[in-house]
């Protein structure tokens, strides 16, 4: 069925969902797991650099990637062999674009409710990757807070 996927990864309680429906996907389809973080930049900090920005500051970056480190030890732990990547630039375009590079059959992505003037203003990450991906899309949601499976999929 589906043979690599990519799992976009930010840590968030959505994000966290999302990596365990991917993982418990990957696992029983024997499939590869690429883990994607994409920082997300400004506009204008996005024109003024090509590469990884020198302006990030240390920190936030070691952050991140914790963030990213932290999510390839969940993978392991469920014995997934996993790569992962660290990236800069507008989620949406990231994701799709190694996406492409890699050759996933499937990304998975979390849902984070956001207002209509964000989306307006930011434009919505999901919307996005539904219109430019190159193969199906999971977009996983937080489980209602009385169901079993909510603290579940976010530990």
């Amino acid at each position: 069925m589906y043979r690599k996927i990519l799992l976009a990864y930010d840590g968030t309680e959505t994000g966290r969902v999302a990596l365990r429906q991917g993982a418990d996907l990957a696992k029983s389809c024997n499939a590869e797991v690429f883990l994607l973080a994409v920082v997300d930049l400004p506009t204008g900090m996005l024109m003024a650099e090509s590469a990884a920005p020198s302006g990030l500051p240390e920190t936030q970056r070691q952050d991140l990637q914790r963030i990213l480190d932290e999510g390839v030890e969940r993978l392991k732990a469920r014995e997934l062999q996993v790569e992962s990547r660290l990236e800069f630039g507008v989620p949406a375009e990231r994701i799709t674009q190694v996406a492409e590079e890699i050759g996933a059959d499937l990304i998975v992505v979390g849902h984070r409710e956001r207002t209509p003037l964000a989306r307006w203003w930011r434009g919505s990450t999901g919307s996005t990757v539904l219109n430019q991906a190159p193969c199906s899309i999971l977009v996983a949601i937080l489980p209602a807070a009385g169901d079993d499976e909510a603290t579940e999929a976010t530990e």
